[in-house]
């Protein structure tokens, strides 16, 4: 009983603290997850690390002086990350006010019905493409490798990319979440020696960045309009629409439940 009565003072003492410790753990666990792979997360590593640093240093050395320009500054530096962040907040915001956070189930399966749709009437156009759903892994420096498009997802306009005389027909889209993000991407190929010879480029491309990423790949072959999927450095292939659609599910909504 008295273990049990110290038990409960102490959670009744501290239980405050607990509550805010897990806040600010999620917090800044979402924090570097949508930081991850921007310039501005790289700069905010060096600055935590450089203050970090010095604060030690002046408390461990006794140094007055650096102690006292760390406090004076500590103001300026928090307007400083609010212009070097200013491209991911405006992004932040814009994305919430979009409820891009708080898609459900259901806007989860229409996004994808689209997509698939859209897909499909690629492939009965026979226009070959190749797009890239990037994940939890950031694909900056792929989308940097192409035409930015920050835009919202069209149909018609995924059309228009892959229409064979386009300039931006070659090479990979990508997508995050509902937004078509940059086109004409250059991906990396695939070192495998055990592929089918009749496999083309794009193909090749679509396992060699699903090796090393975890995003899925689609890819609309333009000789004989039959639809792929690559996830995982693995390959489905000719696929007739109803599969494929199934097959977007599992690996885009399924596996996210």
């Amino acid at each position: 009983m008295c273990s049990m009565h110290s038990a409960l003072s102490f959670f009744e003492q501290y239980w405050t603290a607990a509550v805010e410790i897990g806040i600010l753990t999620i917090v800044l666990h979402y924090t570097c997850l949508y930081l991850r792979g921007t310039q501005g997360g790289r700069i905010l590593i060096r600055l935590v690390l450089v203050f970090i640093t010095l604060t030690l240093l002046s408390r461990f050395f006794n140094l007055a002086v650096i102690e006292w320009l760390l406090r004076s500054l500590s103001g300026f530096l928090a307007l400083a990350l609010v212009i070097i962040f200013q491209p991911e907040l405006r992004r932040a915001i814009t994305e919430l006010g979009n409820n891009h956070f708080l898609l459900t189930t259901f806007e989860k399966h229409e996004a994808l019905g689209e997509l698939a749709g859209t897909v499909i009437e690629l492939s009965s156009r026979g226009f070959g493409a190749l797009l890239v759903i990037e994940r939890k892994i950031s694909l900056r420096p792929i989308t940097e490798t192409g035409v930015a498009i920050n835009c919202d997802y069209s149909k018609e306009l995924i059309l228009t990319m892959f229409h064979p005389k386009t300039v931006l027909h070659d090479g990979a889209v990508i997508l995050h979440k509902d937004q078509i993000v940059a086109a004409a991407c250059i991906l990396p190929l695939t070192q495998r020696e055990d592929l089918d010879r009749n496999l083309g480029l794009r193909h090749r491309a679509a396992l060699g960045l699903t090796e090393s990423t975890d995003s899925v790949a689609i890819v609309v072959s333009e000789e004989t309009g039959h639809i792929s999927i690559c996830h995982n450095g693995v390959i489905r292939r000719n696929l007739g629409a109803e599969e494929f659609q199934q097959q977007l599910n599992q690996l885009l909504l399924l596996s996210e439940t």
